[in-house]
């Protein structure tokens, strides 16, 4: 499936990510490697993370990408399998 998305280089995007099990405590029992996901992917593709809101199952983030850069599925790609 092709998907419509935004590609604005240098833009502040806003994502939920869901949990794949929504009845876990998945994300706040685990916020250590969360955090951990975000700064190794961090290093490799460059992003300012200007909020984020993490909740059990889910979270909501704001992410800014360099003025370069417009790819934000690779990040976000990244970040959540990372354990």
């Amino acid at each position: 499936m092709r998907y419509r998305r935004a590609d604005t280089p240098g833009a502040t995007y806003f994502f939920t990510l869901n949990a794949a099990e929504r009845s876990e405590h998945l994300l706040t029992h685990h916020i250590d490697a969360l955090r951990d996901s975000f700064r190794t992917v961090r290093r490799s593709r460059p992003f300012v993370l200007d909020a984020v809101c993490v909740l059990p199952d889910h979270l909501h983030l704001l992410m800014a990408l360099p003025g370069e850069d417009a790819d934000f599925a690779t990040r976000i790609m990244l970040i959540k399998p990372a354990r």
